[in-house]
């Protein structure tokens, strides 16, 4: 497989994690003497990538990216935008993480690709609520209630083959309504929604729903690591994951 790293920038006001941090873009954060680009990077390729690359704009993280000998895709729009250029570019199966996964592995990697069904065209990793919290006590994340528990993503998907594309479109509706799990929801249409209100629809039935409206097998991968839905959005994550890793935590 290949890999993309999402490290795009939005547009408008510095980020306050960066500023925290006291760096020009959160994936030049240090952690343990690593950017989290190069943390990142170095989990994807242990993990069995054979070509990656790094969707960014920022002239500081395409020069981290040249360092560790990544390609540069410039990014589009959103997320969404940004996944569909890169496969575009590397093609299927492609696997597609964050910048600011600081923690990741090669082995949360190696399980999620080896958990996903044969006849997925798309998988997303999730973990759910009691398994993150167990790992991380005390985190903030947001969670999608379903019949089987409450669930968080990991920022790992897998476009398994070409008719991934065929995603892409829901995947920019499920971005912009992320944080409002209630629009995601409403999206399974009147038999699935009322199966929710009535708590009796389960994760991998309203992915792979979603993905049948999209014209494709989708599945919802579920992770025995907690720390894989910890991700480095706001201060306290990155004090969480300094803690974590030994490092002292507070701004830099």
């Amino acid at each position: 497989m290949n890999a993309l790293i999402l490290a795009g920038s939005r547009p408008g006001a510095p980020d306050p994690l960066a500023a925290y941090a006291g760096v020009a873009h959160k994936a030049l954060i240090l952690l343990a003497g690593e950017t989290l680009l190069a943390r990142v990077a170095a989990a994807v390729r242990a993990s069995g990538a054979t070509r990656i690359a790094v969707s960014a704009n920022d002239a500081a993280v395409c020069a981290e990216a040249a360092r560790l000998g990544l390609e540069v895709i410039a990014p589009a729009a959103g997320p969404s935008g940004s996944v569909a250029a890169g496969l575009a570019v590397l093609g299927a199966p492609l696997l597609v993480t964050t910048a600011d996964h600081a923690l990741l592995t090669p082995e949360w990697v190696q399980r999620f690709v080896a958990d996903t069904p044969a006849d997925a065209d798309v998988a997303v990793l999730l973990a759910r609520s009691d398994v993150v919290e167990a790992a991380a006590t005390g985190t903030k994340r947001t969670y999608l209630r379903f019949a089987d528990g409450a669930w968080s993503g990991c920022n790992l998907f897998l476009l398994r083959t070409p008719r991934a594309a065929d995603a892409i479109g829901l995947w920019a509706r499920v971005e912009a309504d992320r944080k409002r799990p209630w629009r995601i929801v409403r999206r399974l249409g009147p038999g699935l929604l009322a199966r929710y209100l009535l708590g009796r629809l389960r994760l991998a039935d309203a992915v792979a729903h979603l993905g049948r409206r999209a014209g494709i097998e989708a599945a919802a991968v579920a992770s025995p690591f907690g720390l894989a839905a910890v991700d480095v959005d706001k201060p306290a994550d990155l004090d969480l994951v300094r803690a974590i890793t030994g490092f002292p935590t507070g701004p830099s």
